[in-house]
């Protein structure tokens, strides 16, 4: 599912730490270097590298980097060299600080990930920030989203396949009743949505179907501008299917009127190493066109070589 290419025999990272170096070094940066190396190093060798940089030169790769790179590149290097739970909570938090009703970064990183994986999101965000992430979303949003939120990024779900099929039929029923009532911030529609295992959560789904004769998101697009029910519904579409929701993020980010380069940034970098083959499949079978090509039509110069080296390109 990965799209990043790495040699089946690649150079130690004191080696790889000296090309770096190298990069840096003269009157411009050698960008194509950094990512020949970077872009094509798993998530290990990169904690390697700079474990090896930072003993070396006595200084954090990452800054580093930050001096020698800039715009859209550097923050796309920067977000990639990170370990997965450190970037995600260095986006949870960006996501925070200009939280709107309209953000979903955060219900994409919170529902897209396993239990285990958020748990050490919610340990990295402790240790960079000295806070809690729960903290900081109850400080950051109010209403119906700060009751929405705060238990949606600290549950930790039963992962396992079992499913309870009367408990579905009957939580079917009670989102079916509380929708109807258009009560949607409702504590119970909140704790099904936030605590029930995905297995769970979709054996609850289909029955919303089965039993009323049509999908649960269906009834709640009643108000397309209403943020709290697109909320609700990008919940929903993540558990059910995760690739498809990231693909039409990366399509919107880059089919309108100015590239959304955040947006990009961060599914691109996140999803690289996970999922990312599965969501270039939906994108070309949407869209008619690959995911490379598109890319390469809408981002330029350094930040579209890497993108491009992230997710690779078909033949």
């Amino acid at each position: 599912m990965s799209t990043i290419s790495v040699a089946v025999s690649v150079p130690s990272p004191a080696e790889d730490c000296e090309q770096l170096r190298k990069a840096f070094q003269g009157w411009g940066t050698n960008e194509g270097l950094i990512i020949s190396i970077l872009a094509h190093r798993s998530a290990a060798q990169r904690r390697q590298i700079r474990d090896a940089y930072a003993q070396a030169h006595s200084e954090d790769l990452l800054k580093a980097l930050d001096k020698e790179l800039t715009r859209d590149f550097e923050k796309a290097v920067l977000l990639w060299i990170l370990d997965p739970p450190e970037r995600d909570a260095v986006l949870a938090n960006e996501a925070l600080k200009k939280w709107s009703p309209g953000n979903r970064a955060l219900i994409e990183i919170a529902v897209t990930r396993t239990a285990d994986e958020m748990f050490a999101v919610r340990r990295a965000y402790q240790g960079r920030f000295k806070r809690s992430l729960e903290e900081d979303v109850a400080a950051h949003t109010n209403g119906d989203f700060r009751k929405l939120l705060v238990p949606l990024v600290s549950s930790y779900r039963y992962e396992g396949p079992e499913v309870n099929a009367s408990l579905a039929k009957s939580e079917a029923k009670i989102l079916h009743e509380k929708i109807n009532e258009k009560a949607y911030g409702h504590e119970e529609i909140i704790r099904i949505l936030t605590t029930r295992s995905k297995a769970q959560l979709f054996a609850t789904f289909n029955d919303y179907n089965n039993g009323f004769g049509h999908p649960i998101n269906k009834d709640l697009k009643s108000d397309p501008k209403d943020d709290f029910l697109f909320a609700l519904r990008a919940i929903m579409r993540c558990i059910i299917c995760p690739e498809r929701y990231l693909e039409k993020v990366i399509r919107l980010a880059i089919n309108k009127m100015g590239t959304d380069e955040c947006a990009l940034t961060r599914v691109i970098t996140t999803r690289a190493e996970v999922n990312m083959k599965h969501i270039k499949e939906i994108y070309y079978k949407r869209n008619s066109v690959r995911l490379d090509h598109a890319l390469k039509k809408d981002t330029t110069g350094d930040y579209e070589d890497f993108l491009v080296a992230l997710i690779g390109q078909d033949a």
